[in-house]
């Protein structure tokens, strides 16, 4: 760790922090421990048993100046914007909820055929899930959308999926044939 100790004519300073005066008892300790070439206690707990580097500058023929503030680049955690996965915003409460989202649904199902569910994430943030039969169509998933939110039927989108994200562009293609059974599909508008 790299500390640097400036001594000024009213007291000393560590790296850019504030003034301490030498007639402070702590402080007065402090300066014994670096003159006999020790490091500080107040050091040693600081860095945690790691090495210390320990530079001086004199500055003693001057008052202390406080110094200004350097800019310190943003080091904290960051969301990314625009993210292809909206935040949900409303779900489904319970099961039952869930389950007579999918009853009330405008898609007819044979249930002689292989069925899977699909979960839709719309551009507000709310989500429908319903059941489709694997011989569905990627327009059958467009329809449902509209039909269950009518005011996308105004709206251009387009429908992608979750990692790896790619557009559906061809909505001719069955449910098994675009690889989308049991997954989540995101609505994005252009």
């Amino acid at each position: 760790v790299q500390i640097l100790l400036k001594l000024w004519r009213n007291g000393f300073s560590l790296d850019d922090g504030e003034l301490r005066s030498y007639s402070d008892p702590t402080n007065a300790q402090f300066l014994e421990s670096v003159k006999r070439g020790e490091i500080p206690v107040e050091l040693q707990r600081l860095v945690h048993g790691a090495q210390v580097n320990l530079d001086m500058e004199d500055h003693q023929e001057q008052e202390y100046v406080k110094p200004r503030l350097r800019f310190k680049a943003f080091s904290g955690e960051g969301q990314k914007l625009g993210s292809l996965t909206p935040e949900i915003v409303s779900t489904p409460s319970s099961p039952e909820e869930e389950e007579k989202s999918i009853l009330n649904a405008p898609v007819l199902i044979d249930d002689s055929k292989p069925a899977t569910k699909v979960q839709i994430r719309l551009a507000d943030g709310s989500r429908l899930i319903q059941r489709f039969n694997h011989t569905h169509r990627i327009k059958d998933i467009r329809d449902f959308i509209i039909q269950s939110r009518p005011a996308f039927a105004t709206v251009d989108f387009v429908l992608v999926t979750t990692f790896p994200n790619k557009e559906l562009t061809d909505e001719t293609l069955t449910l098994q044939e675009a690889d989308i059974l049991n997954t989540v599909i995101l609505q994005q508008l252009k």
